[in-house]
């Protein structure tokens, strides 16, 4: 699915991310003593997912651009809405007092957050968290962008081409007489006459066609596919996947809504996360609890409300950008 703004770790596990969490809150609180700061350190090197899931906690604490939050929600929240460099620094002071101070370096800059912000600047055409966007291309081809998506251009008078950079983009091609291509790290995509949405998903990419039929052709690979309207698949660099029905529901995310049919838990989740400045994640214990209904994504704060209500779930705050759901 969808990855947030923090590019979570897919293979971490959910007790790591919170383990870690815990540990940003002790070293950041300006109170954690010599025996915190040992106890961290022992936790750090006892299993690589606890470095990977520190890693992501860093770059998320760095990349947080608080919104200013109304007055009754009080100096709680506010507590924290200082910059990204007062944060790093105050961090980095806590835990400089550690002999690793190599560990330090490695985990604060292995896992920056340029990589994206590069895409996302340089891109023809890209979007933000939580920022849908609309927009007609030069032969009349309508595209869609999802939150923290990006793209670039590449007409030309032979062939119409868009190269996929992150992120999940609908299209409904024009009439033209030259061929469409979409392409991604896994391979290319050409439109036959269609209405399709492409999704950069980890190291696959997801398709799902509405209207016409689109050609899957993965880069490292002769084969080659033709999907139908009405089905969809996921191919990687070298495979294509077995297709399956196509729900229509799940383009409701370009009219800033996210339609739930009998889907789980875990997916409603990874559909949220470009909505949220900071982590959501969710407990494997209640990662495939079924959801039904239409949530605004515009208002991913009611949405985990409206989940909250239905379900036998609870939405943890750590802070305004570390939100966790945890069974009730």
């Amino acid at each position: 699915m969808s990855t947030g703004t923090g590019s979570m770790p897919a293979a971490v596990p959910h007790q790591a991310l919170n383990q870690a969490a815990h540990w940003f809150a002790v070293l950041s609180s300006g109170e954690a003593n010599a025996d915190d700061k040992r106890r961290w350190e022992s936790w750090l090197a006892a299993a690589p997912e606890h470095r990977e899931a520190w890693r992501y906690v860093e770059r998320i604490s760095h990349r947080f651009e608080p919104i200013k939050s109304s007055p009754e929600r009080g100096n709680a929240i506010a507590a924290y809405e200082q910059s990204h460099t007062i944060r790093r620094r105050q961090v980095l002071r806590s835990l400089g007092l550690l002999t690793g101070t190599a560990l330090l370096g490695w985990g604060a800059t292995r896992y920056t957050p340029l990589p994206d912000l590069f895409y996302a600047w340089t891109a023809d055409a890209h979007t933000g968290t939580g920022e849908l966007r609309t927009m007609v291309l030069s032969d009349g081809t309508r595209v869609w962008l999802n939150a923290l998506s990006a793209f670039n251009n590449g007409y030309s008078d032979g062939q119409r081409s868009l190269r996929l950079l992150r992120g999940e983009i609908l299209i409904d091609t024009a009439s033209d007489p030259r061929p469409f291509y979409v392409q991604t790290p896994q391979g290319q995509l050409q439109a036959l006459g269609t209405r399709f949405s492409v999704r950069l998903e980890e190291d696959q990419t997801f398709l799902a066609v509405y209207e016409g039929a689109v050609e899957v052709s993965p880069a490292a690979t002769k084969n080659r596919a033709v999907i139908a309207a009405g089905r969809q698949v996921r191919f990687s660099r070298d495979a294509i996947a077995n297709t399956a029905d196509a729900d229509p529901a799940r383009e409701a995310w370009s009219r800033g809504l996210l339609v739930a049919r009998h889907i789980p838990l875990s997916e409603v989740v990874a559909e949220l996360r470009p909505y949220f400045r900071g982590h959501l994640g969710a407990a494997p214990e209640i990662a495939n609890l079924p959801v039904f209904g239409g949530f605004p994504l515009a208002e991913p704060e009611r949405a985990l409300h409206m989940l909250e209500q239905v379900l036998p779930i609870r939405v943890q705050r750590r802070w305004s950008w570390w939100i966790s759901i945890e069974p009730a």
